[in-house]
Order: C-alpha cells, then sequence, then structure tokens
C-alpha cells in the first residue's frame, strides 16, 4: 500500500514543476524537497506536513496539512508575494492524479510573508488542506 501523504506530495511537486507562470518567476523549475547546496533564488521547499485520519464510520480517508515555502532574496516582500500568488492558482481546487488514492479536495488556506533572521532573505509560507482516500 501506498502513502497516501507521499502521493499527493508527488502530485503537487508535478503541478508545480509544470505550471508554466510559476517556472518562470522562479528562473526554472526550482521545487525542492531537499536543497540544493548553493541553490539559486528564489526557490520554493516543501515545509512541514501534518496527517490525520479522516475517516467515517464506512469510508477511509486522509486529511493532510502542508506548507510549501518561498525564499528570495530579492529586496522587499514582492517577489514573495508574487511566488505565493503563483502557488495558489496553481494548487487551490486543483483536480491532481494520485497513485492508489483519490484527492477528495485541496484548498489554499493562507499564506504569509516576512523577512528573514538574516535580514536579507525573504520566506513566504502557502498552506493547504487536502483530503485523500483510498482508490478501491
Amino acid at each position: 500500500m501506498s502513502s497516501p501523504a507521499w502521493e499527493l506530495q508527488r502530485a503537487v511537486y508535478g503541478a508545480l514543476v509544470a505550471d508554466a507562470p510559476l517556472v518562470a518567476l522562479l528562473g526554472g523549475a526550482r521545487i525542492y524537497d531537499e536543497v540544493p547546496r548553493g541553490p539559486a533564488f528564489p526557490y520554493v521547499t516543501f515545509g512541514p506536513s501534518t496527517t490525520r485520519d479522516w475517516s467515517t464510520g464506512t469510508e477511509s480517508g486522509t486529511e493532510h496539512l502542508f506548507t510549501l515555502r518561498v525564499w528570495s532574496k530579492a529586496g522587499g516582500e514582492k517577489e514573495v508575494h508574487l511566488v505565493l500568488e503563483a502557488i495558489r492558482a496553481a494548487l487551490h481546487e486543483a483536480l491532481l492524479t494520485l497513485d492508489g488514492h483519490r484527492l477528495v479536495h485541496l484548498r489554499h488556506e493562507t499564506s504569509d510573508a516576512m523577512r528573514g533572521a538574516d535580514g536579507e532573505t525573504y520566506q513566504g509560507v502557502a498552506r493547504f488542506r487536502a483530503v485523500t482516500e483510498p482508490q478501491p
């Protein structure tokens, strides 16, 4: 049996790297689970995720809360906000295909932008909620 969380992450990654406006803003498909050494900015990383049982008395299901992080060295928050919006546009209510599971829904919940502790890096955080169920 496959992991619904992993299959969702794979599908989200596929949707993001296939999204031309997002890839153009990033200057390439710079979307990482593991960030390479010395990455070019801006880029997107997978952040924390939480998975919970969302089953009913008759149906199995999983609720997923996950974050995507935007990293930028451009002065100010503009680039972060543009990338966050491109991510939201690519994923909010997207109909993604998952191996072994069905995506019931995927929704953007919130986004935040902030200056990093180093005073030079800006970070954005986009939070999403999804529900999946196993495919028979």
